[in-house]
């Protein structure tokens, strides 16, 4: 999550001035402001997030030191397959996030009935990422999905209208999630090709392959693999 600085600054032959910092990653923070207290002319420091929050020094450092002990920055892949024939669905699911030094990788599929498109199936996979969101306690953090179904994320950053009424019903209940939670959302619309992962576990799952795993991942990983 990037961070803004808001100070006073006041010099050997300057009157206070009111200043402030462009916006800068979060790990660099701790270093930034031991740094600007060392000198002694910063004064009143203020901490700002990307969620519109705000803390004093001390408690941006509680802040910190207690997210090292949570799940944070999650991005979600996620897509969607529909079997015409049989009207089976596929869904498949992968979530990279972060805890404290580590990066994490969640992957998950499922079939499902019941579903009547391919639209609603990735719909419904979505829905099951940001519930698996829920089921681990992300609170308060940023949340980047992407995805190749355009229709899907446009609908859902509100750039596009939905029409059907099966749609509304999984958009209602995707918002509401994400509200519960109050993630900072950004959708990103990718080529397929970029979204293998998710693609093959939902092609996996309409072949009762099914998947469920939870591991520490080298940050070097490569995500189009």
């Amino acid at each position: 999550m990037d961070i803004r600085l808001m100070f006073q600054y006041k010099g050997p032959k300057t009157a206070k001035l009111r200043m402030e910092t462009e916006w800068f990653n979060e790990k660099a923070a701790d270093l930034l402001i031991q740094d600007m207290l060392k000198t002694g002319r910063m004064k009143e420091i203020i901490v700002l997030d990307e969620l519109g929050r705000e803390w004093t020094v001390k408690e941006f450092q509680k802040l910190r030191e207690k997210a090292e002990e949570e799940p944070r920055n999650p991005i979600i892949y996620f897509d969607g397959g529909f079997n015409r024939l049989n009207g089976e669905a596929g869904i498949g699911v992968v979530i990279y996030y972060d805890k404290g030094p580590d990066q994490y990788r969640i992957r998950y599929n499922a079939k499902l009935s019941e579903l009547l498109s391919s639209n609603e199936a990735e719909y419904a996979a979505l829905y099951n990422a940001v519930d698996i969101l829920q089921q681990m306690d992300f609170q308060q953090t940023l949340c980047n999905i992407k995805g190749d179904a355009q229709g899907v994320l446009k609908q859902l950053a509100g750039e596009w209208p939905c029409y059907e009424e099966s749609l509304n019903w999984w958009l209602d209940k995707i918002e509401e999630k994400i509200k519960s939670l109050g993630l900072k959302m950004s959708y990103e619309v990718i080529p397929r090709n970029e979204n293998k992962e998710a693609h093959k576990l939902a092609s996996q799952a309409l072949k009762n392959q099914m998947i469920d795993s939870h591991l520490k991942i080298d940050p070097h990983h490569n995500r189009n693999n």
